[in-house]
This record gives structure tokens, sequence and C-alpha cells, in this order.
């Protein structure tokens, strides 16, 4: 359905795909990088009747193609070993970096999309990057989800929880349960800093659904938690974008 584009930033130049028509949704792909699941997911997003944009990130490393995993994660023991990969990008794409990168997407998507209010969607590393974009363009963002995300609450003072006061959208989370890498203590303090910014969101933990749940090419897939998350999304988008269409 879709096509590639090739976007211009200061640090060289990032694919992305593109597919629908409609209000823009910026989809923040998650550390395994940009590859047909994504595309299959933005395609389906698309379906509902909006312009989505998937960016690889990782661009400054190599394309999508040259990033791809070398092992079938969908054995469990490959998707475990390959974390050893994947953690030194996520850790080395840093918050000056993303915020730059994330203007970009937004004014690319805005070159595409209807005229008006965009959403975003995060997975994994992009959950905390949709609410960095949710306070980077408080005027533009009105919806902004992220699901099975890592690192949302992480201690330190660049943490993505503490922007929330900047934002104005409406929020929504879906969390792996028993998720090494956004623990219970952390989600319980994402639902108090988004009660203390005011603002309209679900913070909720999906039962059973490990970390990667919504990704089918991957040992960490389940069913249930990717299909919640798809109503969840179409119903946010659906709710606050609607009017723009």
């Amino acid at each position: 359905m879709g096509t590639t584009l090739q976007i211009t930033t200061d640090d060289g130049t990032a694919e992305a795909y593109l597919t629908g028509s409609g209000p823009g949704v910026l989809f923040f792909m998650d550390a395994i990088g940009l590859r047909p699941r994504l595309e299959e997911m933005a395609d389906r997003i698309a379906g509902w009747g909006y312009t989505v944009l998937v960016p690889n990130l990782f661009y400054r490393l190599g394309t999508a193609a040259e990033l791809l995993p070398p092992l079938d994660l969908t054995i469990p023991e490959n998707r475990k070993s390959y974390g050893s990969v994947l953690m030194p990008r996520v850790q080395g794409y840093t918050p000056e970096q993303s915020d730059a990168d994330t203007l970009r997407w937004l004014d690319t998507l805005a070159e595409h999309a209807a005229p008006g209010p965009v959403g975003v969607t995060g997975y994994c590393m992009g959950a905390k990057l949709a609410i960095r974009a949710a306070a980077l363009r408080p005027e533009d963002v009105r919806a902004a989800c992220g699901f099975h995300g890592a690192a949302l609450v992480d201690g330190t003072d660049h943490s993505a929880h503490l922007l929330l006061p900047r934002c104005r959208a409406e929020f929504a989370f879906g969390h792996a349960d028993a998720d090494p890498a956004n623990d219970a203590e952390a989600i319980a303090e994402l639902g108090r800093a988004l009660d203390a910014a005011g603002l309209t969101a679900l913070n909720e933990t999906y039962p059973d659904a490990p970390h990667g749940f919504t990704m089918s090419d991957t040992a960490s897939y389940q069913e249930e938690g990717a299909e919640r998350m798809f109503r969840t999304l179409q119903s946010l988008l659906d709710r606050t974008l609607g009017d723009g269409r």
C-alpha cells in the first residue's frame, strides 16, 4: 500500500515508510527497526483513514535493510540473544538526536497528511518517543499512545514522564505484564504523572502479555494483546482526530 521516502536530516538521510491518506499519525518503531511487520501495522492503521509515517530511527547506523535481524526472532533463544545487539542502538539514540529527528518527522508528515492535528504511537523504545513528540509539539499532537514501552520512567532528568506537564494530548498506554523494562512501580509513577499533569489517559497493563507483544515476527507476540492495542489505538485516533477528516 505504501511507499518509501528519503528524508533529509542534519545528520544524513533517513528512509521512512509512508502509507494511507487522511489525518497524520507518526509511528515510532521498536528497537528491532523498520521492517515488514511495522509496514503491515502501519497499513492497518492507514486502513482506518489515516496517513501513517514510520521512520527508520537508526538511519545514522545504516539503512533498514542493513539493520534487519540476521536471525529468526520467532525462535525464543534468538530473540533473547539479539537483545545484546539492540541495546547499544537504543542507548545511543539520545534525546538530542531523537528530538531533532522528531521535529523533522512531524514536518514531513504534515507535508503528506490532511491539515490539522496529528497522533503519535510508539512501541518499546518508541513509547517514550511518543511522549517526547507530544511535548515538543503540544499544539499539534492531539493523541499519543505507547505500547510495551521501555524506560518511560528511568530515574534521570531526561525521563520521558517528566515532560507530561508540557503535553496537551490524550494518552493511552498498554503495558506488558511483569516487564523488566517497565516494572509495576514505573507504571504507577507514570499514572501519577499523567494525573498530576491533568491529562486524559489510559494506563493499562495487559495480562500475561510479554514485552514486544505486538510484534508477530518475534517470539514475544501475543495476539490478544496486539488486537487490544489496535482497538485502543483506533478508538483514540477516531475520537481525537476524527473531526479533522
